[in-house]
């Protein structure tokens, strides 16, 4: 029987197909398997052909059903090796498969793709465009993109003759980009990128070529590879079905494996030789942050010792438990017994126990109405303007963001972020109403979060370092007192750090200096541009609500200019429908048409588990799950925490829904009462810098629901629209 690899993009297809034609698709790969190899082509049910108009000659198809055909690339070295590379309608598959051209990369010697039609194509207008310019006397001459590297350093690098003649002839990296993938070969693509953006050759190879194991040898001094050998030096994007199985498992468990497949862009990142110190990625919504996060924990564990124990932290509880089940599943049955070495947990549990181990119990955290309360109590008597709200945000933002312990200190402090000017007079008085608050909730055993974080900090700090290794996905949303936990549980050293967030998804006030808490990232940090879940039409939409907004970067606290961040430059390669927007003239209603659409979903193939529902509230999430389980539909809490195998419909309010990811998602409720929500946004009398924080934190919620949707993405309101709705102009 024939072997068999399947590509990255073969899945891609595959989960995006109803689950009728998903079938379809694997009884005629078992089926293809099932053959023997000198009998594939006289296969009837098969239809294994060449195209006569193909490119390169390798190319085959085989029938699906009789409107789907998939894509395979036939061995040319006497192996039997077959390598499935998409499925799609049949035209669309022949189209795609006779402009296509695959090759083995001299560097790297994995497989590559380029659409040589295309390539033809834009080496004729870039030609064109020289000649103009260099018929134009009068215009000054623009400098070759890649000048100060010469042919034998780019083929060094992997770069062949038909790339290396579009190379030359780029003036500027918005050339380069014309050519993105799928144009050029992915691998080549990105080590021009590299140049491009200033990065030597050195560090290309180091980055780029060395962690697929290959070292440095010249052009010259390399040995052909052979396709077969080219698809097995790949198994970032192709995976060799090992036995029927395998392939069985595959087919069969919902494609969940795929959501730790670890991307070429990302690969660099996740399995590093070594960073110097603490290391950052970060990236826009999708771009595969935390599938990185989960490769470089398990990198770290396989490098380490029996005793380098790993902590793998994030914001939420219901994100600890997906990185908990995502990182069993990425280790497998070969390391299953390297989880005995790491904690998953949020940096809140975390403190808690470290609070709990040093006074046997934990003080019981305040809700928002009892911190509110208490603040109430220590103002009484204050004459003055200052309500609950602004000592909340002046105790948290400046009193335990920066660990000030004494009334000089705060006397003598910085105010970043907070608009409303105080005098030495004002803040000897609130030092005196905050230190009412304090005694007054420790009195009654009772804490903030970020109290419980900042005593475990101190803790921790006496005790000494318990981790080898800290790697901290979402990290734009901790606070000062949860980096200081972090940072006290891990000894600075080489690979001590590794933190992955987005900070357009910061739904919290909470800038913070790194530097400032002894996390140097400088010279170690990257970010990633490439979207893998939501399609190019979810991922535009999305980000025209949010891009234009003054987004302050990762680790930054957001005192210069230069700290800014933007979303410019994030893309996908896959698309879809537009999202559908639509508002209604009342709740029932509204409802009503979720239900329909939630309904259409399941029925056109896409499992209840892949779908999710999303509200500002719980009030609004509760009256979902009611109204859907009226219409005899699946639904499960996300708050009641479901595993994986749990059937049904995921609901969730919109906070809920960081970190989680869904095949088609439904945001309701979308009202202007509740977004922005009045009681979350400073008023500008009380605070003008606080109020703009606040509001960016209300676009950045929305922008996180919108972007949990990898396929579909169905948004609506009732009443009078959310003006969030509308998009930031750039």
């Amino acid at each position: 029987m024939p072997r068999l690899a399947l590509s990255e993009d073969f899945f891609t297809d595959l989960i995006a197909l109803q689950r009728p034609v998903q079938k379809e698709v694997g009884d005629a790969v078992r089926h293809f398997r099932s053959l023997d190899v000198h009998t594939l082509h006289a296969s009837k049910g098969l239809h294994l052909e060449k195209l006569e108009q193909a490119r390169d000659s390798r190319v085959r198809t085989i029938r699906i059903t009789r409107g789907m055909r998939a894509v395979l690339l036939a061995p040319d070295d006497g192996s039997d090796l077959y390598t499935l590379l998409r499925v799609a309608p049949h035209d669309a598959a022949i189209n795609w498969a006779c402009k296509r051209v695959f090759s083995a990369n001299s560097a790297t010697g994995g497989l590559e793709v380029r659409n040589v039609d295309v390539l033809e194509q834009m080496e004729t207008y870039l030609a064109t465009e020289a000649r103009k310019a260099a018929q134009d006397a009068d215009a000054p001459q623009a400098p070759r993109l890649f000048a100060a590297h010469s042919d034998t350093v780019l083929r060094d690098l992997g770069i062949d003759d038909q790339v290396l003649g579009l190379a030359r002839l780029c003036t500027d990296i918005g050339n380069l980009r014309l050519m993105k993938p799928p144009i050029l070969p992915a691998d080549q693509y990105e080590v021009l990128e590299f140049l491009a953006e200033g990065f030597g050759p050195e560090d290309v190879w180091e980055q780029l070529i060395a962690p697929r194991g290959q070292t440095v040898r010249s052009a010259d001094e390399r040995t052909p590879v052979t396709l077969t050998e080219a698809v097995l030096n790949t198994p970032h994007r192709l995976v060799e079905v090992s036995g029927p199985q395998e392939l069985e498992r595959i087919l069969t468990e919902d494609l969940v494996r795929w959501r730790v497949f670890l991307h070429p862009t990302q690969r660099r990142h996740a399995l590093h030789a070594g960073f110097n110190g603490p290391a950052q990625v970060t990236g826009g919504p999708g771009t595969g942050k935390t599938v990185v996060a989960l490769h470089r924990v398990r990198h770290l564990l396989r490098q380490g010792g029996p005793d380098d124990r790993v902590l793998l932290t994030t914001f939420t509880r219901a994100m600890a438990s997906s990185l908990r089940d995502s990182l069993a599943l990425l280790l497998g049955d070969a390391d299953v017994h390297l989880l005995a070495r790491v904690d998953v947990t949020t940096v809140d549990s975390l403190a808690s126990g470290i609070v709990r181990e040093k006074r046997r119990s934990v003080p019981k955290p305040l809700t928002t109405g009892g911190e509110k309360a208490a603040w109430e109590r220590a103002l009484r008597g204050e004459q003055g303007d200052w309500t609950p709200q602004f000592m909340v945000q002046e105790f948290r933002n400046v009193v335990l963001a920066q660990d000030i312990r004494t009334k000089e200190a705060y006397l003598a402090s910085r105010r970043p972020g907070r608009g409303t000017q105080l005098g030495h007079v004002q803040r000897d008085r609130l030092w005196d109403v905050m230190q009412r608050f304090v005694n007054d909730v420790l009195a009654r055993d009772q804490a903030t979060y970020t109290m419980i974080c900042d005593r475990a900090a101190q803790s921790l700090t006496a005790a000494g370092p318990r981790y080898r290794h800290v790697v901290v996905d979402e990290a734009q949303d901790l606070h000062p007192a949860q980096w200081r936990v972090l940072r006290a549980a891990v000894a600075p050293q080489a690979d001590d750090m590794f933190l992955v967030g987005d900070p357009h998804q910061r739904i919290y006030d909470t800038r913070v200096s790194l530097r400032s808490l002894g996390i140097h990232i400088t010279g170690r940090s990257a970010r990633l541009r490439v979207n893998y879940r939501s399609t190019e039409e979810i991922l535009h939409w999305s980000a025209s609500l949010l891009d234009g907004q003054p987004v302050v970067r990762l680790g930054e606290d957001g005192q210069d200019d230069a700290a800014a961040d933007t979303l410019r430059g994030y893309r996908s390669e896959l698309h879809g429908r537009m999202p559908d927007a639509v508002g209604h003239t009342s709740q029932e209603k509204e409802l009503t048409a979720l239900a329909k659409q939630v309904r259409a979903w399941i029925e056109g193939g896409v499992k209840p588990s892949e779908i999710a529902v999303c509200a500002r509230f719980n009030t609004l999430a509760d009256t979902v799950i009611s109204r859907l389980r009226r219409e005899g539909l699946p639904v499960v809490a996300v708050k009641d925490d479901p595993g994986p195998a749990a059937e049904g419909v995921r609901v969730a309010t919109m906070y809920a829904m960081k970190g989680l990811e869904f095949r088609c998602v439904a945001v309701v409720g979308l009202t202007s009462a509740v977004l922005p929500y009045a009681q979350q946004v400073t008023p500008v009398s009380v605070d003008p810098v606080q109020n703009r924080q606040d509001l960016l934190a209300e676009h950045c919620l929305l922008f996180v629901a919108c972007t949990r949707a990898r396929d579909a993405l169905a948004v609506s309101w009732n009443g009078e629209r959310s003006p969030l709705l509308d998009p930031v102009a750039g």
